[in-house]
């Protein structure tokens, strides 16, 4: 009996869903509709612009538990104009060569003056403004590629170019500004006449931007000699990069007309300005110093600065529209700048140590040979690996004209969070090195300066909890933000309709996700589909994305059924859900880039390792949603659907590891497609230069070393030293015995030089006068450039046999 009563509950459900729209939407639509309508909480301006800013794109495939691979793999790789590569190959490598981190904060405590009037000069700060008013008109790609080496070289000049490009004046008047302002400000935005910064952030409302304090009350006001209707402005702003030294300010406020001054269909509120920095009132304070790091940073203030009308970026139609415009112009920023500086920082990271490694000998082995070394260098390279493909795959989104909103803030979030543990993982290897400062440390300052990437652009802790998921859930599942519209839309009779094809849409989506998740349980997930023509090597991964997208489909659609509109303070539940989304864009990306690149074999380690160690964590990380999940029956029945047998994924083994350990450490083309676009400088006093030079000879080195060990068991020779005069001393005792050639003797020695150069560790006076030191160092390197070459110093006049 109790069968046949499940059976026709089930069979009415079925009806229900599937019954003819109009029988539908009149016996069993009103009443959900009616619920829908009263338990949902009302939605403000702000919450409605932050959610329908920017667009979906592939995180919309991701949510519909079956994304299209086929779509996915036909998307052109990124790539670089030839204008482009000539900038990168010219300007963004001489402005390298100009610069010196050590110097930069310790000496100059900023960018050294002419290279930022080289920045300025060369057009660095109008990349993203169109040609026709004189910026460079690059693609986000290439945007992404200057900041990436230039975070390669020194952090402050990153940033400082970076933000003009970023979220800024030039960015939202491209897209909101009136002609006329375009015309006045670009020009002189693009030629580095103008210095932007803009201010948000207010003391008392940080990531909680839309509760901005500032205000800007409409009223009559003198400007230029007559009365004319604007603003009387107050503000209180800080952490506004640019700020200290910018010409002109971006000010978002809230605009308040107590005295009905505006036309009638202007709505009041938030809203974005550009004022002179040197316009009277204008409070340009002094300079933050955030971890050491140096890029141009501050508060800003004002108290009733009048500004007249024309100065709202758009003009007044655009008054109360300025959440909007941010939320929109960020949603794309925000897949650039950031994660583009975490990767360089990243590539150099990697650089510096595994070329450490490999040439920085304890118990006369080479400590990239340990395998607690190599566990932890499999992670710097692996997370490199995927963290670049992420950035490659968010640029090329917005080339292709998305805003991808949720998008950008995986990027922002997992790219700056696995940059932090490179950071972490090279300074746990460099030891002893890695912690004393000074212009031989090449890591120190990254791993002081890693927690503004953390912080900015929205912190990661909010990014992770509010947005990831709580934007995500909405604007890219196929149903729900149809459902809420439907019910705020004021005429019944077409909300209701579109309420029950949305609704019974979602539930039809549902059951279906429900059957495919415990089908793919059931088969291990070898039904899911695999692009024709992708890597056969990769296929499982494939499959495994579609099979955890389906789940995950399955569990955001119970958890909003379930906890309503409580889900949005569930944030733990919704962070492991984001966490899983997260996961299987990243690694789609990492297997978009293998296909990209040609699937070339030995950059196979890198997506196996970083694959499977995502995999494992979007595992995870539905696992504890459903182990703390409210409903306990409700978490059973997903459990029985998505892991009925246990989690199925295992993380990347120790022979991948090993692996991928190795190739770091081997000079071949996989290395460098891992540090490609990284910027390398010919210089003797810069320690990663000195590395990768002895990094070179290293193959050389040991294969002279493995012919002489006969000559050192018969006592012909002592074993090989590690002091660089004992070297020397050992080197010159095998020449003079005729043992190795004077080619040979040449290499050894100057691998012998470079070493000693690379593990090198600065020390100062007994008050740690560093400034004055480096002060001293520069002043003494030789007058071409500043710089010591490689070719310099191994010329035959100073390097005698």
């Amino acid at each position: 009996m109790l069968i046949w009563i499940i059976a026709a509950v089930l069979a009415a459900i079925v009806i229900i869903i599937f019954a003819a729209a109009p029988v539908r939407r009149s016996l069993i639509t009103p009443s959900i509709y009616a619920l829908f309508k009263r338990i949902l909480p009302p939605m403000s301006d702000t919450e409605r612009d932050a959610l329908e800013a920017g667009t979906t794109w592939w995180d919309a495939d991701l949510f519909s538990g079956r994304p299209d691979w086929k779509k996915f793999l036909k998307l052109p790789p990124p790539t670089l104009t030839a204008e482009e590569r000539a900038f990168m190959d010219n300007e963004v490598r001489q402005l390298c060569e100009m610069v010196d981190d050590w110097e930069a904060t310790q000496v100059w405590q900023g960018l050294p003056a002419a290279a930022w009037q080289f920045a300025r000069d060369k057009g660095f700060l109008g990349m993203i403004i169109p040609k026709h008013y004189g910026g460079k008109a690059f693609s986000a790609y290439m945007h992404s590629q200057v900041v990436m080496m230039l975070s390669t070289r020194c952090s402050a000049l990153a940033v400082q170019v970076m933000v003009p490009n970023s979220l800024g004046p030039a960015e939202l008047l491209l897209h909101y500004g009136t002609d006329q302002q375009k015309d006045y400000y670009l020009p002189r935005l693009a030629k580095g006449e103008e210095i932007p910064c803009f201010a948000l952030t207010s003391p008392y409302a940080g990531s909680d931007a839309a509760a901005i304090p500032d205000t800007g009350v409409v009223c009559m006001g003198q400007h230029e000699g007559r009365e004319t209707l604007g603003l009387r402005v107050s503000w209180n702003k800080r952490y506004i990069t640019l700020g200290p030294i910018a010409t002109l300010l971006g000010l978002a406020f809230r605009v308040e007309d107590p005295d009905g001054l505006l036309a009638p269909d202007t709505k009041p509120g938030i809203s974005c300005a550009l004022i002179p920095a040197n316009h009277p009132g204008v409070v340009i304070g002094r300079r933050h110093w955030p971890l050491n790091a140096v890029f141009q940073n501050g508060p800003t203030s004002g108290k009733d600065v009048f500004i007249p009308m024309e100065w709202i970026i758009g003009g007044p139609q655009q008054i109360g529209k300025g959440w909007r415009m941010l939320m929109e112009c960020l949603a794309a920023g925000r897949a650039i700048s950031l994660p583009s500086a975490s990767v360089g920082t990243a590539k150099l990271a990697v650089r510096g140590t595994s070329a450490y490694c490999a040439i920085r000998r304890q118990f006369n082995t080479a400590i990239g040979k340990f395998e607690g070394v190599q566990e932890a260098l499999a992670r710097m390279g692996a997370n490199l690996y995927m963290m670049d493909a992420a950035r490659r795959l968010s640029a090329l989104a917005v080339d292709l004209g998305e805003k991808p909103a949720v998008i950008s803030a995986i990027a922002k979030y997992h790219v700056t969070e696995r940059g932090r543990e490179v950071v972490n993982d090279g300074m746990d290897i460099l030891g002893g090195k890695g912690i004393c400062m000074g212009p031989s440390n090449f890591l120190a300052r990254a791993y002081q300066q890693i927690p503004i990437a953390i912080t900015v652009e929205g912190a990661n802790i909010l990014t992770r909890c509010l947005i990831i998921f709580g934007q995500g859930a909405i604007r890219a599942h196929p149903y729900v933000l149809k459902e809420m519209r439907s019910t705020a839309d004021s005429d019944q009779q077409r909300g209701l309709k579109d309420f029950d094809a949305a609704f019974f849409g979602h539930m039809r989506f549902t059951i279906a996700n429900s059957v495919r998740a415990l089908w793919y349980s059931l088969t291990g997930g070898i039904s899911a589909p695999v692009p024709k023509g992708a890597a056969s090597e990769m296929a499982p991964y494939y499959r495994a994305v579609g099979r955890l997208s389906t789940v995950f489909a399955l569990m955001t659609d119970l958890s909003m059924f379930t906890l309503g509109g409580d889900l949005k303070r569930r944030e733990r539940i919704s962070s492991r859900l984001g966490d899983a989304l997260s996961m299987l864009y990243l690694i789609s990306a990492a297997l978009k880039r293998y296909e990209d690149e040609g699937r070339q074999e030995k950059d196979a380690p890198y997506v196996h390792w970083s694959v499977r160690d995502a995999l494992c964590k979007a595992q995870d990380a539905l696992d504890g949603v459903l182990a703390n999940f409210p409903s306990r029956p409700a978490a059973l029945l997903a459990r029985l659907l998505a892991f009925p047998f246990g989690l199925p994924y295992a993380p990347p083994s120790d022979k991948i590891g090993a692996q991928i350990a190795t190739a770091m450490q081997t000079h071949d083309g996989a290395r460098e497609r891992l540090l490609a676009g990284s910027f390398l400088a010919d210089d003797l006093r810069d320690p990663v230069a000195c590395g990768e030079l002895a990094f070179g000879l290293i193959s050389l080195v040991e294969d002279i070393e493995r012919r002489l060990k006969p000559a050192i068991k018969e006592g012909k020779l002592p074993p090989v030293p590690q002091s660089l005069p004992d070297m020397e001393n050992w080197i010159a005792a095998a020449a003079a015995q005729g043992l190795v050639m004077p080619e040979e003797r040449r290499a050894m020695s100057d691998f012998a030089r470079y070493t000693d150069l690379s593990v090198h560790v600065d020390d100062f006076p007994p008050d740690l006068n560093a400034a004055a030191d480096a002060s001293k160092r520069r002043q003494m390197a030789p007058p071409a450039g500043g710089r010591v070459t490689a070719a310099e110093e191994a010329a035959p006049s100073a390097r005698p046999l």
